[in-house]
């Protein structure tokens, strides 16, 4: 089998193995998974069966066609909604976002949701797909509340401009050293790295997603000039900014004369 042969089977079985309904299936084996998929109106036409217990729902059925303020209280269904609306507004993938939720016994607790727009050959936009995972030993740990989630939603939301380690511990009400041993013990990093990964996505998704030239998305993204984008770049992904936006093209280009 050629190289050429070798990536239409290969973009084939892809597009079977991606069919929402086997991924619905094999989230279900997960109960602190969440997985579903919205159309642009926020209603529920996939959902894993962990929605059941923690819906109060007879069956996983009973979640399609309805919403998130059909499901949840109204609080987390007026937030989901809200990152919907992000996200369909502007294209760019909801990463990392700290949400309370429904546990399996019904009590409130924590998770980590990341949402991303689907779109169909043409590129029209569809809905969406989330999964959120439950932090539930780290909300029994109590090292979850409100004010380290909205520091996280401030770096989310203010990426792009200079942002100081002290203002983001005082943001969470306590001190940089706490806030750093807890963005840790969440995501597994550092907050100052917590800071450049989300400047780096959104400059990917800027990459490839628009025409704007590398030294705006550089500035637009919160990063000191171009060379310090294209340093981290390549650090991250092997790939200048250039090349980059280049294979997401090439990439753009093989899905529009796919196969439906």
């Amino acid at each position: 089998m050629n190289h050429a042969q070798f990536s239409a089977t290969r973009r084939h079985v892809v597009s079977d193995l991606t069919d929402t309904l086997f991924l619905e299936s094999f989230f279900d084996w997960m109960p602190d998974v969440v997985f579903s998929v919205k159309d642009i109106e926020g209603r529920y036409l996939v959902m894993s069966e962990a929605c059941v217990t923690r819906c109060n729902l007879k069956n996983k059925q009973d979640a399609i066609g309805k919403t998130a303020h059909d499901l949840f209280p109204t609080t987390m269904a007026s937030r989901y909604a809200a990152q919907d609306d992000l996200l369909f507004g502007s294209g760019k993938a909801v990463v990392d976002r700290l949400d309370m939720t429904l546990y399996n016994n019904r009590r409130p607790g924590w998770c980590l949701s990341n949402k991303q727009s689907v779109y169909n050959h043409n590129g029209t936009l569809l809905g969406l797909i989330c999964i959120s995972k439950d932090l539930t030993d780290l909300t029994r740990e109590g090292l979850l509340d409100h004010r380290f989630a909205d520091a996280v939603d401030f770096i989310q939301n203010n990426f792009h401009r200079p942002l100081c380690l002290k203002e983001l511990a005082d943001f969470a009400d306590m001190s940089v050293a706490q806030l750093d041993r807890r963005m840790k013990r969440v995501f597994h990093t550092s907050t100052g790295m917590f800071v450049r990964k989300t400047r780096l996505d959104a400059a990917i998704h800027a990459l490839t997603h628009t025409q704007e030239s590398v030294a705006q998305i550089s500035v637009d993204c919160g990063f000191f000039d171009q060379s310090a984008l294209s340093r981290q770049c390549r650090q991250v992904t092997g790939l200048s900014p250039t090349q980059l936006r280049g294979k997401a093209a090439r990439n753009a280009k093989i899905g529009r004369n796919a196969i439906p």
